[in-house]
Order: structure tokens, then sequence, then C-alpha cells
């Protein structure tokens, strides 16, 4: 049985992906080059609507077999209405706080029930005894800060959609192994709706996912993630190594920015994936190295969760030294690309 629904899912969004991906398709906006972009001819983005479709038409199949927790239907209803404003915004760009009050609306709706606020547990060992107005607090800040930053790290073919497989797969494992299979089942129909979107979006990419895709999957990214430590299927920190590949270039991105006192709401390829694009890297060898560094956090998840607590501690710290060579390392391939280019 779940093996039909995640073929299910994979065929239909590879169908509709490859359909999106045609010229002569009524359903169809370009994505434009801009400043911010890193691809040089106009290409269609409406593959977040396939994936999204993949995920309705296999819900609704699953739904037979599972009695879906009343917290997974707010995730769905959140879910569409952050589609239905990428969606808008696609098709004729709208004001960056107009979408920042459908995202906090789709936020509230997330979290009105109660039921998905951050856990007592946020790092190893510590735990916290949180106010009912700090938790909603920060799960807000949370669940917006992810469906955003997703956007923003959606500017690379087979990027987002990458980390959406690799995350959402290891999520997937994570509930087989707390013998939750309905989280499992979900989180295995996204990991496989996308990888149907994947097959085009890998570079050189025929189709974007667009801000339908990419603020979708940032949302439940976040729902998702708040879900499984409300389960008990893993502590919240486990989900933030997980899409730290995504979370650490986009925070350290913004925060830099803000430093430097840039307009952050304005396009722009400053994000550590776009510079080792410029640097020469190309998409595939970039995007490559990328799925290295997912698959790392995959596994670092996976292991982390049979560790003493002061052995999960050394683990961060050793995460934390990794990215912190990994931004040295990009950071000197740009100074020696300006003194070679001093001579020329």
């Amino acid at each position: 049985m779940i093996s039909n629904l995640i073929l299910v899912a994979f065929l239909v969004s590879a169908f509709l992906t490859l359909y999106f991906s045609y010229p002569e398709t009524r359903l169809r906006f370009l994505d434009k080059p801009n400043k911010r972009s890193l691809h040089k001819a106009p290409t269609p983005a409406t593959g977040g609507i396939a994936i999204l479709s993949a995920l309705s038409i296999s819900t609704l199949l699953a739904s037979q077999y599972y009695s879906p927790m009343p917290d997974f239907f707010w995730i769905w209803i959140g879910t569409f209405v952050i589609a239905g404003v990428s969606f808008v915004d696609d098709c004729k760009p709208i004001s960056a706080s107009s979408r920042l009050i459908v995202h906090f609306f789709a936020a509230f709706l997330l979290l009105s029930q109660g039921k998905l606020g951050l856990t007592y547990e946020l790092l190893p060992g510590i735990i916290w005894t949180w106010e009912s107005i700090l938790q909603l607090t920060f799960s807000f800040l949370f669940v917006v800060w992810m469906l955003n930053l997703y956007n923003f790290m959606d500017g690379m073919d087979g990027l987002a959609g990458g980390m959406t497989i690799f995350g959402f797969a290891t999520f997937a494992f994570l509930g087989y192994l707390a013998d939750h299979q309905f989280f499992m089942v979900m989180s295995l129909i996204i990991a496989t709706a996308t990888s149907g979107f994947l097959v085009l979006n890998f570079p050189p990419a025929r189709i974007f996912m667009g801000d339908v895709g990419s603020s979708s999957l940032g949302f439940l990214a976040a729902a998702f993630s708040l879900w499984g430590s409300r389960e008990g299927i893993f502590p919240l920190w486990i989900a933030i190594l997980l899409f730290s590949p995504f979370i650490v270039d986009a925070t350290i991105t913004l925060i830099r920015r803000l430093l430097k006192k840039e307009k952050i709401w304005l396009p722009h390829k400053t994000h550590y994936y776009q510079r080792l694009v410029q640097l020469g890297w190309g998409h595939k060898r970039t995007v490559v190295w990328e799925y290295i560094l997912m698959a790392a956090c995959s596994l670092s998840a996976l292991f982390a969760l049979n560790l003493s607590s002061h052995a999960q501690w050394l683990l961060l710290i050793l995460w934390a030294i990794i990215y912190m060579l990994l931004i040295y390392f990009i950071n000197y391939l740009e100074q020696q690309k300006k003194y070679l280019e001093s001579f020329k």
C-alpha cells in the first residue's frame, strides 16, 4: 500500500512537471532572469503546482487507510494558503509586505490549535519550561522564517528539490524508527513527489518550482519539524541539524546583509551557493557538493539519536566548526579570484 502511494506521488509529479515544461502548456508563467537569478533564459516556474497536485492526490488516497490527525488538517490548510499567495505572486508579483501578512496568517492557522508549538528539549539534554506565549511566539517565528528561507534558497537548479528529498526522506526514516506510520508515509509522499519534479529540475533545469513550490515546501518543513518533535519522534534540534544546509546559508547571509545595511527584501546573489556558482563551479558541481552536505547532515541526524547528550553536543560543535570552515573556504576562493583578476 505504501509503495502504491509513493509511486502515485512520483508519477503524477513527473507527468505534470513534464507537461508544464512544454511551451504550449496553457498554465504557464516564466521566471525571467533578474539581479538574483543564476539562469540566463526565461524558464517555466510551474513545477510547484505539479508537486502540490501529486501531494494532494496521494494524501487523498492515504486518507482511505489512515485517520489523519487534526494537526495534519491544519498543516494542509496552511500549505494551500501559502501556495495560493505564492501562485498570485508568480503570476503577477505582489509586495513583500502583502506576502508576509499571508505567511503570518498561515502560521497562525497552523499554531492556533496549540498542538504544534515548540517542545521543551530544544538542545541536547537541556529541558526548558516554556510559557505558552513564548512557545507560540518562537514557533510562529520558526514557521515564518523556514518558509521564507526556503524561498531564498531556491535560486539554483536542483537545490531546493534536493533539500526536500534528503530532509523528508530522513523524516520518514525517523518516523519508521519511532513506529509512527502516518508521519512516515506523509514524509515519504512529499519526498517522492519532489523526486518526480527533480527529474526535470536537475541541472540543466527545464523547469523551476517557483514560489508555489519553494514557499509551500518550506512551510511543510517547518510544520513537520514541529509535528515530529511534538509526537516525540525527534527533538526539534534534530530537524534543525537536518535542514542546516539551508538554515545556515540563509540566516548568515541575512545577518551579513543587515550588518551592511542593505535592503534585505531586494534581489541579490550573495548566498553561499550563489557565490560558488559565480566563482565558476557551475550549477551541477555546486549542487552535487550541496547534496553531499545534505546527506552528511541526514546521516548525522539519524546517528545522533542514539548518542548521549554529551556526544550530541560534541556533534553539534563539530558541525559548527564544519560550517565555519566552509564559509572560510568560500571567502578564500573569492579573495584568490580577485587577486588573480588584479593581474589581468
